[in-house]
């Protein structure tokens, strides 16, 4: 019988998920995990929020909790909860049900799901279905998007001399690209970056948008991150929302709830009337029924009863300053130990000035290669590191082989 299967190739690894695989086979008792994004405690342990052993408690102790299958929407009670915290309870839009809302598989499947939709029905200005994304963005983008039949284009948004935003190359390439082009940008905490608008260069963005027609395209991953509040960080989406330019939003509960492997997220439509809505909410329904059927309940549960449930509500609020919190004080330790204590050369303000669970260090590769060989501090090549894995017990571990591999000392 003929192999069918004879001419799969070996596809390669996943870079970030590799480092997870290469941190764990490293019996080094001093090894760093720098890569994955995802928060640790002061002891480098992964820390289940208060407010979600409450909402578990609450869920176990419910006599009518099932496991039932939900709708093809999601679970109901976390829909218009989960649009609130990203619109706020002023948006119009929420008043008027001119968002469709549906619940995801996280971040990753409303990507997926929104490009699929995209595909079937955004009105291209050309046989090109182009999606410009930031330089640098997630890596994971591209496969996702071009998997939909989307073609990823960069525009310009990073300064890699001067680790700060590159506002001007932004408008420029909002300003080149043909009308209606669908801008993929981060809501708040850019990755890999740390480096966001602000509020008014925001407010400048928003105007080429509504001139040029474009179509924002949101991936709001960590809400909450960015400044320890989450209304704060909602920002960008609630102008663009009120300024009524053309819109979805990805969100995703991983990093703001803990609640990483529950993958629980929510994709956002906002229309222009509720008749609209029903319509775009009808066939992301229909996408989801012939991909997944319905989506997961547990962690769905339990994201609701951490944004209805007043006291609940309350602690996870009070868990996400603790987590931005430490993320912050993390920066400050870093960029102490580089600059007052090694006196590493070079500039390292951008450490403090880049927010969220993410910074880049501005090292090259062969750099950010020693670390790991030699200093058993695992990191993406861009030098790109997750701040959340530092702790009081690894700081001056890392700090000392950054100034090690900077200077090009040898052990």
């Amino acid at each position: 019988m003929t192999d069918v299967w004879k001419d799969v190739p070996l596809a390669p690894p996943d870079m970030i998920l590799q480092l997870v695989v290469d941190y764990k086979n490293d019996t080094d008792p001093k090894k760093v995990n720098l890569g994955v994004g995802a928060y640790r405690d002061e002891q480098g342990k992964p820390w289940v929020l208060p407010s979600v052993h409450q909402a578990i408690d609450r869920l176990q102790s419910d006599p009518d909790w099932d496991h039932e299958y939900l709708t093809l929407a999601g679970y109901k009670p976390f829909l218009e909860p989960s649009a609130r915290l990203l619109f706020g309870k002023d948006s119009a839009a929420l008043k008027e049900k001119r968002i469709s809302t549906n619940q995801m598989i996280s971040g990753s499947g409303a990507i997926h799901i929104a490009s699929e939709i995209l595909m079937k029905y955004y009105k291209f200005r050309s046989d090109r279905k182009t999606i410009y994304v930031s330089d640098p963005t997630w890596p994971n983008h591209y496969p996702m998007l071009e998997l939909a039949g989307l073609q990823p284009e960069t525009y310009n948004y990073y300064h890699p001399e001067t680790f700060s935003l590159d506002f001007d190359g932004f408008k420029k390439s909002l300003s080149d690209a043909p009308n209606g082009s669908i801008f993929l940008m981060h809501a708040c905490a850019h990755n890999p970056s740390g480096v966001d608008p602000t509020k008014d260069q925001w407010k400048e963005l928003v105007k080429v948008f509504k001139e040029k027609e474009h179509f924002a395209f949101f991936d709001s991953a960590y809400q909450g991150f960015a400044s320890g509040n989450p209304d704060e960080d909602a920002f960008a989406v609630r102008l663009f929302e009120s300024e009524h330019v053309p819109m979805l939003v990805c969100q995703s509960f991983a990093k703001n709830t803990g609640l990483y492997g529950e993958r629980i997220g929510a994709l956002h439509f906002v229309l222009e009337d509720a008749e609209l809505a029903e319509k775009v909410h009808s066939q992301v329904n229909t996408q989801m029924r012939a991909e997944i059927s319905t989506c997961p309940a547990f962690g769905a549960r339990v994201v609701t009863l951490l944004l209805t449930d007043p006291e609940i509500h309350k602690q996870w609020l009070e868990d996400i300053k603790t987590m931005s919190g430490r993320i912050m004080e993390m920066r400050r330790g870093l960029y102490d130990l580089l600059v007052n204590k090694y006196k590493t050369p070079g500039s390292w303000e951008h450490i403090l000035k880049q927010i969220g669970m993410f910074s880049f260090l501005g090292l090259n590769r062969e750099q950010c290669d020693r670390l790991t060989n030699e200093g058993h501090i695992y990191l993406v090549k861009t030098s790109r590191i997750s701040v959340a894995g530092l702790n009081p017990g690894n700081l001056d571990h890392v700090a000392s082989w950054i100034d090690r591999v900077v200077r090009g000392s040898k052990m």
